[in-house]
């Protein structure tokens, strides 16, 4: 099994897990060793499962102000929790091919494999709605049409980022191409570099 094959296994595994409950307060019951590659695989998507549902939430225009402020806030956590599962991820790559011999015009990848592989997770989470959108029974027939042909275009596109992804992971493997891990310094969460939070202002 390639790695990109095993991660969709994975990916699929946590989305249709999250939809037996489909709730974003139900708890993560990894099925994956503890610190193993799948574990933080499976955990990262059940980030991206929980976030999604709660941005669809946030949605909802008759929503009462105080519960969407606190969905914003959860929001915000989440996104930095998914950013930190995918720099243990990539601590993971770094780690892997460390005592790679870098070849002589080897080249930077515009971005991470992690990061490739963040977007593998979020394409998952996409495949499951299209899917349920073009089999909706209370949909018009036009509706289930235009995303049976979404829904196709996303595996088409699952498939191209797949096979980019284990391209990547072969040329850092043989040195024709090589990582930096750059962590993403978000400033927004920090009370030190957000300048509304160090000022001590509340609105």
């Amino acid at each position: 099994m390639s790695f990109s094959s095993n991660c969709n296994t994975v990916f699929d595994r946590s989305v249709n897990d999250y939809h037996i409950s489909d709730n974003t307060d139900a708890p993560c019951v990894n099925p994956y060793p503890e610190r193993s590659l799948e574990w933080y695989l499976y955990a990262k998507n059940w980030i991206d499962a929980v976030q999604w549902h709660l941005e669809d939430i946030i949605r909802d225009p008759g929503i009462n102000p105080v519960d969407a402020l606190a969905i914003k806030r959860r929001i915000d956590l989440s996104n930095q929790e998914r950013t930190d599962m995918v720099e243990l991820i990539d601590s993971y790559f770094m780690e892997r091919y460390s005592s790679v011999k870098v070849s002589d015009g080897a080249t930077l990848n515009t971005e991470t494999p992690a990061w490739a592989i963040d977007r593998l997770s979020i394409l998952a989470l996409k495949i499951f709605h299209m899917r349920q959108e073009s089999l909706r029974s209370d949909a018009s027939d036009s509706h289930k049409r235009v995303c049976t042909v979404k829904y196709k275009t996303l595996l088409t596109q699952r498939e191209d980022l797949s096979g980019a992804i284990d391209n990547l992971l072969n040329d850092i493997e043989s040195g024709r191409r090589f990582m930096k891990f750059y962590k993403q310094m978000k400033m927004y969460n920090d009370p030190a570099l957000n300048p509304v939070l160090y000022a001590g202002k509340t609105s």
